[in-house]
């Protein structure tokens, strides 16, 4: 078949043409060059009558396939074998630690498996076009790996599924002795349960996402409002002294802001209105020399426009402050309501003396409005939680069902807007990477997250600006040491975050047209030569090539359909018209 070697490019050699017949059925298939010492493996991707194209892929010695070669073959090329090809692209032997992802789209018959800890123990992309088959292909590699004879029991997997996909997708789990759940975010849809977030979890990044700050100077006020929120929440015995000690310091400030009697009083009711204590009151009753009068009372202002008892109001205050705010400690473990969270939030804002300052007043006070506007949405729901419970026992909760182990729960986001649904997968993967960084045994409890439609959460947003940080793109730079992992699944890369994507190892990219998507794929698979990269574009329907940690060789991969399907076949409509 090779003749003589006609000219070396990189790690393409060109041979003379020797064969009588077509070669079009080797195209794509390995060569094997049998040296003293090693084996030279090579893949055909050209012909003509003329010359044959090989690229040098790497070297067996030993039994052992390494990417890369150190020299050049010397001697004639063969077609590799059965055993050869084991080596090189996985065992034919279902065995525990493996999992089929598909077979060979070039040698017939031959089934991909690969290494769970190669691809499970990373983070993955799966990439393509709409209608490539991204969703059967995550749906049939996870139904290989728990319809297995193998049972991985103790495997936490989460999808957020974009538009309810999934939902049905793993129903036959409880056939092979495995749970699947599933969580709705639409109270009227009906699943195995509603999704609750308690809103003791939010810590002030957390508020920051779901207010939609913009600001990092805004995170104080947010921090203000949180501890505000268990102080007054709160049935702790000193609580009522925290409370006094707050509202004193608040009125004190306005009382001291040198403004008008009229806007003092005004401010003074208004704070007092809405934030009170049996002690502190607008009927607070102050004691004067022969006669008593409210607090209300001593807010009057004269024909001239005073307020002949502000002096008496300022010593009736400042009795009751004894700690500075940094002093109170407060208890964490009171539940509180969104509105709790509302009233904590317009006080930290007065306390703040935003008032006195008209542009920090407008800068925050939105963060009222976006509030007030989650108050008045279906959206409370999922922050309504009557009964505290712990981070770590809300995650073995939420991968538990009728006191049984979940292997597999879905998330289903269809009824949420792409801002609220970004909100929730953010809230929910720190939870699960904080919950698997803060154990005692690193790695004990592994959580693999996958995102559908990834590119509508996983952006190259502000958090970094604002938080410090973002969420995914921690997870992708850390999550690994401690158990939590991402896999994403997205017609647009270009749009995913450029450092989650980059820190991705295994990627499965299916058929791909747009230009940016295309480089974007291209940029991050600089061991793929130009030759295999530009077969995406003409790959057909669950074809895919698979590059990684988890492959020796980038690979055509046929997938089949699982069953049952996702929802996600494209639409019929020869049936839907006619």
């Amino acid at each position: 078949m090779l003749g003589k070697l006609l000219a070396i490019n990189e790690n393409v050699l060109t041979y003379e043409n020797k064969s009588e017949k077509s070669i079009a059925y080797l195209m794509n298939c390995h060569i094997v060059f049998d040296e003293a010492d090693r084996k030279i493996v090579g893949e055909l991707i050209r012909f003509s009558e003329r010359d044959i194209d090989i690229l040098l892929l790497g070297e067996i010695r030993n039994n052992v396939f390494f990417p890369g070669t150190i020299k050049k073959p010397s001697s004639q090329g063969r077609v590799i074998s059965l055993q050869e090809l084991e080596t090189i692209i996985g065992k034919q032997k279902d065995e525990v630690g493996l999992v089929n992802i598909g077979n060979s789209a070039i040698y017939k018959d031959f089934k991909i498996n690969v290494s769970i800890n190669d691809l499970f123990a990373n983070h993955l992309a799966i990439i393509g076009n709409t209608g490539s088959g991204k969703s059967c292909a995550a749906t049939e590699i996870l139904q290989n790996l728990f319809y297995s004879e193998f049972r991985p029991r103790n495997a936490h997997f989460v999808i957020f599924d974009a538009y309810g996909e999934y939902k049905n997708a793993f129903t036959k789990m409880s056939e092979h002795g495995l749970n699947f759940k599933r969580v709705t975010t639409d109270i009227n849809e009906g699943g195995d349960e509603t999704l609750k977030i308690p809103l003791s979890f939010l810590e002030v990044d957390d508020l920051a996402i779901l207010l939609s700050v913009t600001e990092a100077d805004q995170l104080m006020v947010l921090e203000k409002a949180l501890k505000l929120v268990y102080i007054f929440t709160s049935t702790d015995a000193k609580a009522v002294d925290y409370k006094n000690n707050i509202i004193a310091q608040c009125i004190l400030d306005i009382l001291t802001s040198g403004k008008s009697s009229t806007q003092i009083r005004d401010q003074i009711i208004a704070v007092l209105t809405h934030y009170n204590t049996p002690e502190i009151s607008l009927e607070a009753s102050i004691k004067q020399v022969g006669y008593d009068r409210t607090l209300m009372q001593c807010l009057l202002i004269d024909d001239q426009g005073k307020m002949n008892a502000i002096s008496l109001v300022t010593d009736f205050i400042k009795s009751f402050i004894k700690l500075t705010f940094d002093e109170i400690i407060v208890d964490k473990t009171s539940v509180y309501t969104l509105n709790d969270l509302y009233y904590a939030l317009e006080f930290a804002l007065i306390s703040e003396g935003v008032l006195n300052n008209s542009r920090s007043y407008d800068k925050n006070n939105i963060l009222k409005t976006r509030l007030q506007t989650i108050i008045n949405s279906d959206h409370r729901d999922i922050f309504n939680s009557e009964v505290y419970i712990s981070k770590p026992d809300y995650v073995r909760k939420f991968f538990s069902f009728e006191e049984k182990d979940v292997q597999l729960v879905d998330i289903n986001l269809n009824q949420l807007d792409d801002r609220f649904a970004k909100i929730i997968t953010k809230l929910l993967s720190k939870l699960f990477f904080n919950y698997t960084a803060s154990l005692d045994e690193r790695g004990s409890y592994a959580i693999n997250i996958i995102l559908e439609e990834a590119h509508r959460y996983v952006q190259n947003d502000s958090d970094i600006d604002v938080i410090g940080y973002n969420i995914f793109d921690r997870i992708t730079k850390e999550g690994r040491k401690y158990g939590c992992f991402l896999t994403f699944i997205t017609q647009r890369p270009s749009e995913l975050s450029s450092t989650s994507l980059s820190q991705c190892s295994n990627f499965l990219v299916f058929r791909l047209f747009y230009p940016k998507d295309f480089d974007m794929v291209r940029s991050i698979s600089t061991n793929v030569d130009e030759e295999t990269v530009n077969k995406i574009k003409t790959l057909s329907s669950g074809c895919s090539l698979c590059f990684g940690t988890g492959f020796k060789i980038p690979l055509l991969v046929n997938l089949s359909l699982p069953e049952p399907m996702p929802e996600s076949t494209s639409l019929r409509l020869d049936k839907l018209w006619y």
